[in-house]
């Protein structure tokens, strides 16, 4: 299993770790953290020393009480991001976290590897148009709605089966556009309860069958700090258990803020099933 960032051929039979580097002033965890030149070269130069094989950078917050920020606001936020990161780090593999095609399009020409859309085209028709046209691998997530509306459309008669027909159909839709490199991502946080997202966690190996990569994202997540009833900033050590769990249910991309505990738990994790 893998997957053709810019001609390189990235393996996943080995789990890979995203670290993610929001420039938005408010990110639910690192929101305005990175708001300078120099910072963002340091996170990032600390991730890639860490081991990260990817770097996802948000220009705009996907949490439901986010403000707006307008299409070229969210271009003017990354593409200079894009420039720096890859005029000091050439060979980093950037994945662009967005559902708006112009700025997908925008990212890709500045030189972004992957897309990461947390809508899988479902905000943005002409989404799929830029992927196939570039030819990119495409992160699909599940959603309902919107960040505005997602936590009020969590009813489900059978979750985990309704989240396999949306990512059958958006698959489809994708191969008959010649779209190749395809990964799902089950969204863990939107459109979802707390109740709903240990659900999806723990049958989330059925996405196999799909036979495509996982990607897991739950890093200092809700779903982590409400139920240990602490906060995002305590919410390290539930998201290293977590992402333990996820790589069990077959996951092969952690995506994190903290990526040398990711690390180590695709580390142990390899270790155990090579014995």
């Amino acid at each position: 299993m893998a997957i053709n960032c810019k001609g390189e051929l990235i393996d996943l039979s080995t789990p890979k770790v995203m670290g993610i580097l929001n420039v938005t002033p408010n990110s639910f965890f690192d929101g305005g953290k990175y708001k300078d030149e120099d910072e963002i070269i340091l996170q990032v130069d600390k991730m890639l020393s860490e081991g990260a094989t990817f770097i996802d950078i948000g220009a705009y917050s996907s949490k439901p009480s986010a403000e707006f920020v307008t299409e070229q606001e969210e271009i003017d936020r990354i593409v200079p991001a894009i420039e720096l990161i890859l005029k000091h780090f050439p060979q980093t593999l950037l994945s662009i976290d967005t559902f708006r095609a112009e700025v997908a399009k925008a990212s890709i020409e500045s030189g972004a590897a992957i897309i990461n859309d947390i809508a899988a085209g479902g905000l943005d028709d002409k989404m799929f148009d830029v992927i196939a046209k570039y030819n990119v691998p495409y992160i699909m997530m599940h959603m309902r709605g919107n960040p505005q509306t997602m936590q009020t459309l969590t009813q489900y008669d059978d979750i985990v089966k309704e989240m396999l027909f949306y990512f059958s159909e958006k698959v489809q839709r994708a191969r008959n556009l010649g779209i190749n490199d395809l990964i799902l991502d089950p969204g863990f946080g939107f459109a979802k309860t707390t109740d709903q997202n240990y659900e999806v966690l723990q049958r989330m190996g059925l996405f196999n069958v799909l036979e495509l990569p996982v990607l897991a994202g739950v890093s200092r997540k809700s779903m982590i700090y409400k139920t240990l009833n602490n906060t995002a900033e305590d919410a390290l050590n539930g998201t290293t258990v977590l992402n333990t769990i996820a790589l069990t249910k077959g996951a092969k991309i952690l995506r994190v803020h903290d990526v040398k505990e990711a690390l180590e738990c695709v580390a142990l994790y390899n270790k155990l099933n090579t014995i």
